[in-house]
């Protein structure tokens, strides 16, 4: 997280002052030295410190400044503890983004400090960030003829890119297709000094590339200002005298001049002969003047510099915001200087500071509301700040001495008028009980609030305090810690008992619109019934309150649940889908004549969904009768045999397996068949097997092999395994895990989609062939999960199909294949290499699938079908069903325009595709998709 500190000093320059941007610092500059000696190292005491760096060279630090009338952020609005400003939220997002590390700093004149260390990659593009997001951004537009434009982008736009990183701006040039746009404007967007920067560096490409008259003056970057003249005057005059660009480029000890070469070179003559004459005459003088007090040397864009070159014609040169340095500069003539000096004086001390003592509890109330308490005190002084610092007894005040008095004259007045009226009080709660004294919603404290008018400070949990804190007027305190104190005592002789009931019988205790639960809780008036959120799937429900309120609300609940189990016993019957139509009759009569006559309810899954299994709901013995009825149906009207198998009663746990997984991996193997063992308690030896004859068959086999082998042994062992890696484990076709079942003999059961753990795969056999089962799937794990990263190439104009929707795409090939992370270049970056990284195999697999992918859409086609409008929604169908009834018919996409024609008819597009691994529903720019 990005820390504030207070930081003094400001950023001036002694040449294009409007341009400046501090260079990065080198390190010697960043971490100065600590000790020096003037009799050299070898003279320092062997036994004394000094400080020792060591640099990797694989990262670097940058350091600029943004000034107050740059930052986006200027309000310092009082936060709620715990509680982060928006620029430190955009900064947090830019370290995930790039990778580097962040650090802000406020000045008293509330400027702003940037450090950034990272990678100089990473650096260049978090720093252009930074600028986009927390300064202000201004914008010019130069006219440069399009046919230099491609100079300025550079090879595949390499040159663009680099100038951007460098200045942190963005260019925008005008596309080659854009007839709207003038075709010989460029666009510069960022912060001032980066502005100015890329100003300078696009025109000069321009001027050289142009062969138009092109001077570097080798001036050295001290004489600039004198060169310009206040306020840039000399570079304004010579340039509406001659028409030529002169650019004074900072931090270089040069001036472009370009244009016409009479122009040119009478610039050229005028500005060295200033330069020869000031570097003749000038001599310079040094004043320390106090760091704090630098910024008012320079003034608000450097406007009080400027003001004295005016005047005196001496150049002040400030030591960079970062320098430790206290020395200014002063350049000029030697008769000139004494005058400079004494503007420079009084500029420095045109500001003074002083401190006000107050207790940092009342400066919220110092402030007001919206800050009408601090705005009512400072009105008559609008060039004074005042600065509260956070956790610190003591209020800032900053600007004319005069100003600074009377303000801080009103500001003791009001302090003390404040601690006469105003009080706090601390008292202990158990941590445990801060929720239920802020109750839901904050409804409880925000009562006791509104009734004292007091403020009431609950440390967050992750502070780990008892204190409460009360603030307010003497009275209003005294009434909430009363209140405080009693609910922290009542909620101490409270007890909490949990109760286990079924999570799928919440919703029906808590009733529609919470009409049931609402009775509930009014015969409990003194309990509060908590539920646990619906994501979490937990069964436990907590009560609290009175221990005998408890007690009693605890019998009700658990009888009301024992009602609700015997009332919604399930069983699951699986019929084979295409009977479910014979089950439902004609109209819905054959489910509808069960359910009365069973009373239960009958669940069916959906026409789409996979599953053949039907849920009945009710008491158990009706239950069993329904599920007869339906079972007698399909066995009326299919070929469905039912055989019956001894398998003695002491294997059936061991074969059905935890949550019947092993039996299950069975009945998928053999087309879904019905095996049924007897009741849990039932000591009968018979399993009932029902489906079609060849399935029975088989499962009749499987199921005396795996009894035989359990009554010679019963060894199982599980193998965890990310659900992801299953299908590569099992193999194309069942070839790899058949491999294993045949080296090993050992049976190897996958989780069902079903199960809730999807990641264990259980083994059963004999022990050495458990063994050697789970140690070769261990190892193909463990292959599996040895990552790698490759690339793969595919056309940016195919980009977007991956992309789309939310990276449906991306998302699919994922869970397909192992998990793997598929990377695409950002938008706007002209590049065909996606990155694609996991484990080994499943990055091959998914490399492949991606070229599969992207093969299908190079021989896609397209065509263009004239429907009049008002027969779209006879083409549609009602709710689109004629359309997608074609597209899942013929496997195509069919998109409708959002905007008529002017001849009023529509069109739609087929988007034909081959038939290897065909997809459909591309998005078409311009088109809705239905």
């Amino acid at each position: 997280m990005a820390t504030e500190m207070e930081l003094n000093g400001a950023v001036a320059s002694n040449v294009d002052l409007e341009a400046f941007e501090p260079e990065p610092p080198t390190y010697d500059n960043a971490f100065p030295a600590l000790t020096s000696d003037p009799r050299g190292p070898e003279l320092i005491a062997p036994g004394a410190w000094q400080p020792k760096f060591v640099t990797r060279q694989s990262k670097c630090t940058q350091v600029f400044t943004v000034p107050l009338e740059e930052r986006k952020f200027k309000e310092m609005n009082e936060r709620q503890f715990g509680e982060e400003s928006d620029q430190m939220k955009i900064c947090k997002e830019i370290m995930q983004k790039t990778g580097v590390s962040i650090e802000l700093s406020l000045a008293k004149d509330q400027s702003m400090t940037v450090v950034i260390t990272g990678k100089q990659d990473a650096l260049k593009h978090a720093r252009r960030e930074v600028v986009n997001k927390l300064q202000t951004q201004a914008s010019i537009s130069l006219t440069i003829p399009r046919e230099y434009h491609r100079f300025i982008l550079g090879k595949s736009g390499k040159r663009l890119q680099e100038l951007e990183l460098a200045t942190a701006t963005k260019v925008y040039l005008p596309r080659p297709d854009d007839k709207s746009a003038n075709p010989n404007e460029v666009k510069i967007v960022g912060a001032k000094e980066g502005i100015d920067k890329a100003r300078h560096d696009i025109e000069a490409i321009h001027e050289e590339q142009a062969k138009l008259a092109f001077e570097r003056l080798p001036i050295p970057k001290i004489y600039h200002p004198f060169v310009c003249g206040p306020n840039k005057e000399n570079i304004t005059r010579l340039t509406e005298e001659t028409g030529a660009k002169i650019s004074v480029p900072p931090h270089k000890d040069e001036i472009v001049v370009s244009g016409e070469k009479e122009g040119v070179l009478h610039c050229k003559q005028t500005m060295m002969a200033i330069f020869e004459e000031k570097k003749r005459r000038c001599q310079t003088v040094s004043v320390e003047v106090k760091k704090s007090q630098h910024k008012y040397v320079v003034g608000p864009r450097y406007a009080n510099i400027q003001e004295i070159l005016a005047k005196t014609g001496v150049s002040v040169e400030v030591p960079d915001l970062n320098s430790p340095s206290e020395t200014i500069t002063l350049r000029g003539e030697q008769e000139k200087l004494g005058q400079a000096l004494t503007e420079v004086s009084t500029k420095a001390n045109s500001v003074i500071f002083e401190d006000v003592q107050a207790p940092a509890w009342l400066h919220r109330f110092i402030i007001g509301k919206k800050g009408s308490n601090i705005k009512e005190i400072t009105e008559n002084f609008p060039t004074v700040h005042i600065e509260f610092t956070e956790g610190q007894d003591r209020i800032t005040v900053e600007g004319p001495p005069e100003e600074v008095r009377k303000a801080v004259q009103n500001l003791n007045t009001f302090v003390k008028d404040l601690m006469a009226r105003m009080d706090y009080a601390e008292i202990k709660v158990d941590q445990k009980f801060h929720k239920h004294i802020i109750g839901k919603s904050g409804a409880n404290i925000s009562r006791i609030k509104q009734e004292t008018g007091v403020a009431i400070k609950i440390p967050s949990d992750g502070d780990n305090s008892n204190i409460i804190r009360i603030e307010g007027e003497p009275q209003g305190v005294k009434v909430a810690k009363e209140q405080l104190l009693e609910m922290a005592k009542r909620m101490e002789n409270e007890t909490s008992r949990d109760i286990r009931i079924e999570h799928r019988f919440h919703r029906l205790i808590i009733g529609s619109k919470g009409e049931t639960i609402k009775d509930i809780r009014d015969k409990f008036n003194q309990v509060q019934i908590t539920f646990p959120d619906p994501g979490k799937k937990s069964d436990m429900v907590t009560l609290r309150g009175p221990k005998n309120d408890v007690d009693k609300a605890y019998k009700h609940l658990q009888s009301l649940s024992k009602d609700m189990v015997e009332n919604n016993y399930q069983a699951q019957v699986r019929i084979f889908k295409d009977f479910h139509k014979n089950v439902i009759g004609k109209g819905g009569s054959n489910i509808k004549k069960i359910r009365e006559e069973t009373d239960t309810r009958i669940d069916l899954p959906s026409e789409n969904s996979d599953s053949d299994v039907i849920t009945i709901t009710g008491k158990k013995g009706n239950v069993e009768k329904a599920q007869a009825k339906i079972e007698a149906i399909q066995k009326e009207l299919g070929n469905i045999k039912e055989l019956t198998i001894e398998i003695p009663n002491r294997l059936h746990n061991s074969l059905i397996g935890a949550k019947g997984r092993f039996i299950r991996a069975i009945s998928d193997e053999c087309g879904g068949v019905m095996i049924r063992f007897p009741q849990e308690g039932s000591k009968s030896d018979r399993v009932v097997i029902r489906g079609p004859s060849a399935d029975v068959e088989n499962a009749k086999t499987q199921l005396l092999e795996l009894t035989n082998e359990r009554k010679e042994t019963s060894f199982t062992a599980e193998v965890k395994a990310k659900s992801q890696y299953h299908k590569f484990l099992i193999g194309r076709g069942g070839a790899n895990i058949r491999k294993v079942r045949e080296s090993t003999g050992a049976r190897i059961i996958f989780p069902g989609t079903n199960d809730a753990d999807q990641e264990t795969i259980s083994i059963m056999g004999r022990e050495d062939g458990v063994k050697q089962a789970k140690a070769e799937l261990e190892a193909l794990i463990k292959n599996l999960d040895n990552e790698e990263e490759t690339e793969v190439s595919v056309p940016p104009k195919y980009h977007r199909h991956f992309v789309a929707r939310r990276g449906e795409v991306i998302r699919q090939i994922a869970d397909d294949f192992g998990g793997v992370s598929v990377s695409f270049p950002r938008t706007g970056v002209n590049s065909d290499k996606v990155v694609v990284k996991g484990p080994k195999d499943c990055v091959e697999a998914a490399k492949n699938k991606i070229l599969d992918i992207v093969k299908d859409l190079e021989l896609q086609v397209t065509v263009e079908c004239v429907i009049s409008q008002s027969d779209h929604r006879t083409v549609m169908g009602s709710g689109g069903t004629n359309v997608r009834e074609i597209t899942r018919q013929y496997d195509v996409g069919i998109k409708f325009p959002d905007k008529p024609v002017p001849n009023g008819s529509k069109y739609y597009k087929e988007q034909m595709v081959a038939p290897v691994e065909l997809t459909s529903n591309l998005e078409v720019p311009g088109f809705l998709r239905l």
